[in-house]
């Protein structure tokens, strides 16, 4: 007689399972290390609406003066530091280090529709959000009707 498997959890596909395990086994071969990395890259989220583009970047930890913005040759250009703790001899020592320390340096290239004079940015809550507002003056779109 054969054995018939029935899976009655359908939220729990054989697949998903695999695939846990799989990245728990990828994970466990990955070296520990209790050394802050010292490669910083943000994410980065670009969204659209009627008033033009918001480009958030994620910069958990980092001060605004450590954040420099520059336009040149149609690309923003975002740079600066996410600063390690100081070691010194009383600090707290990690024993686990996901995150990433250092230099960063995203840079992205912006549509002719953008007004480059208007652009502003606001760092709150560790998220660094850039207004990029559409140029009014510049027209892209224009329907045109037949006499």
């Amino acid at each position: 007689m054969a054995t018939l498997l029935y899976n009655n959890r359908p939220a729990l596909r054989p697949s998903r399972a695999f695939n846990s395990v799989l990245n728990e086994m990828l994970r466990d071969t990955l070296p520990i290390t209790n050394q802050p990395s010292k490669v910083f890259n943000p994410a980065a989220d670009v969204l659209e609406s009627e008033q033009g583009f918001e480009l958030q970047l994620a910069l958990p930890g980092v001060a605004k003066e450590d954040v420099k913005i520059d336009f040149q040759e149609g690309q923003l250009i975002i740079s600066g530091e996410r600063k390690a703790p100081e070691a010194t001899e009383n600090a707290p020592k990690f024993h686990r280090a996901e995150t990433g320390y250092g230099s960063f340096s995203r840079s992205f290239r912006l549509p002719d529709t953008v007004d480059v004079t208007a652009i502003g940015a606001e760092l709150t809550d560790g998220i660094l959000r850039v207004s990029l507002p559409f140029d009014s003056k510049k027209v892209t779109k224009h329907h045109i009707e037949v006499r």
